[in-house]
């Protein structure tokens, strides 16, 4: 394998990154099935033209999700990293930009979900540490199901001091806690703004709490302590998406 590749597996995560232009896409190993499939979703291009294509049975690219426990649809992958986005090249001279923070997010099938909802959506990227960044996970990627390809992934070394650096650059912090005296649909939500999302039992650290410039919570009913951190992000997504469609 490639030093710099690592492998995916399912059928949108491959897919979307066959349809991507900015990576690169060394080997692909598919059923027959799954050749055909190929082509019936994508009609007017062949995804396959310029990439190496091995066919194999289902059984043989078990051997790629056994550890991982998941489905591959009879898709895997063997692909390159993105180059790396840099934040303070990408928020240059733009405006009303939406970027969600994840504090302490480590888990793949979140991040992969988060990922989804936020490309969904509208949201113009994602800020996480760099260390917590699993980028090499199938997890997450089939549970980003193709969205990791349509948004900006900016990894940083330090969540507090990227937040002390964007404030500075104007834009507003808000940090979602359940305790929060606000509700997030009480905002007008204008301007340049970062959405902080804490892990899910402990919430954002609180050191990372006092970089906010405000506390907001999403209100669900009291028989219920929280909702898992991709539920809660999709619906703050959403929300705003709405809003900006509406304006």
């Amino acid at each position: 394998m490639n030093k710099s590749s690592f492998f995916i597996v399912g059928q949108h995560a491959v897919v979307e990154a066959l349809k991507n232009p900015k990576r690169r896409v060394f080997r692909v190993f598919l059923t027959e099935e799954s050749k055909k499939n190929i082509h019936r979703l994508s009609p007017n291009k062949n995804l396959l033209n310029d990439v190496k294509v091995f066919f194999k049975t289902k059984k043989e690219l078990d051997k790629y999700t056994t550890k991982e426990n998941l489905l591959h649809q009879g898709y895997v992958a063997e692909i390159e990293h993105l180059e790396k986005p840099i934040l303070k090249e990408y928020i240059k001279n733009k405006y009303n930009l939406t970027l969600a923070c994840l504090d302490g997010v480590t888990d793949p099938r979140n991040i992969g979900a988060l990922i989804r909802s936020a490309s969904s959506f509208d949201i113009d990227g994602i800020i996480i540490k760099e260390r917590h960044f699993p980028n090499e996970s199938k997890l997450m990627y089939k549970a980003a199901s193709g969205a990791i390809e349509y948004i900006e992934i900016f990894q940083v070394a330090n969540i507090n001091s990227t937040l002390k650096n964007l404030k500075e650059k104007n834009f507003w912090v808000y940090g979602f806690d359940k305790n929060a005296k606000k509700s997030f649909t009480d905002v007008k939500w204008k301007g340049n703004n970062i959405l902080v999302f804490g892990s899910e039992g402990f919430g954002m650290h609180k050191h990372t709490s006092k970089y906010a410039d405000f506390l907001v919570r999403i209100d669900i009913n009291q028989k219920i302590e929280s909702l898992n951190i991709s539920n809660s992000a999709a619906i703050v997504f959403h929300h705003l998406d709405f809003l900006k469609k509406k304006s």
